[in-house]
């Protein structure tokens, strides 16, 4: 059966690890496009991320980005919907794993730029421009911009540790996740997850999950991977994400989301 939706992840599931797609790639993308399939991107990205690969690619249409935060017209360059996470709740979450992680930074994702604290060494070379520093951790909470995520750094403590102690300390006030950047944990508004973004989208759509195949490879894309009637984990993926889904494909840099389209399209 064709599916109705593509929902993929960006970096290590779509883009190779130069953050490019390939030509094989973007040939299967968009022979599913003709054939009736909706392609939305599904990533931690925010939109100036998916506006780059837009220009780089020609790939249009709707992205879930932030995790699920904001729901983004990539044609239109608009942000058609929000779920932010409100700056008392950042800094009590923050004050709570200031206490359970070592050597812990905090920096806030606008949407538009990244806003960090001095100790938040996480630093992109592709997102310069957007990035901002404050005096003091305090800068942050007083910021006149929307929380789009929280994000918490550490040099000395990896990222499935930081989810762990995040759980504990903090667990149930918001909502806590990480896409395998080092050290790296991503903190959004309670129940704002990939997924729960994506249904409302299919359903307004009048799609249902069982008419989604879904492609993803870290913790962030577990929520997806779970609720699509067809997940697929990259041969890169997580372990956990492995571990959770049943069907696998080859990794990002073999091209493993084309190979998946291609048999779905009768394409060799």
């Amino acid at each position: 059966m064709i599916p109705k939706l593509i929902a993929t992840d960006l970096d290590g599931t779509l883009l190779r690890n130069d953050r490019t797609v390939s030509e094989r790639t973007l040939r299967a993308l968009r022979t599913a496009n003709e054939a009736g399939m909706e392609v939305v991107f599904v990533t931690a990205r925010p939109p100036r991320f998916v506006d780059a690969l837009a220009v780089d690619c020609g790939l249009a249409g709707t992205a879930v980005c932030s995790n699920g935060a904001l729901v983004y017209d990539v044609g239109a360059r608009a942000v058609l919907e929000s779920r932010t996470l409100s700056p008392e709740a950042a800094r009590k979450v923050a004050e709570a794993l200031d206490g359970a992680v070592d050597g812990v930074g905090f920096a806030v994702e606008t949407g538009h730029k990244v806003v960090f604290a001095p100790g938040y060494g996480h630093r992109l070379p592709e997102d310069t421009e957007a990035e901002f520093p404050v005096e003091s951790v305090d800068g942050l909470w007083s910021l006149d911009a929307p929380f789009v995520k929280l994000l918490a750094w550490s040099a000395e403590v990896d990222a499935d540790t930081m989810l762990a102690a995040a759980e504990r300390a903090a667990g149930g006030k918001v909502q806590f996740t990480h896409s395998g950047g080092s050290g790296l944990l991503e903190i959004s508004a309670s129940g704002v997850t990939k997924a729960g973004t994506l249904a409302a989208l299919c359903a307004e759509r009048g799609i249902d999950a069982a008419d989604v195949i879904a492609f993803g490879d870290m913790p962030n894309d577990l929520t997806v991977l779970e609720w699509a009637g067809t997940p697929y984990a990259m041969g890169n993926a997580h372990p956990s994400v492995r571990a959770a889904v049943t069907r696998h494909t080859a990794s990002n840099e073999e091209d493993g989301v084309a190979a998946v389209l291609e048999r779905l399209l009768g394409a060799v």
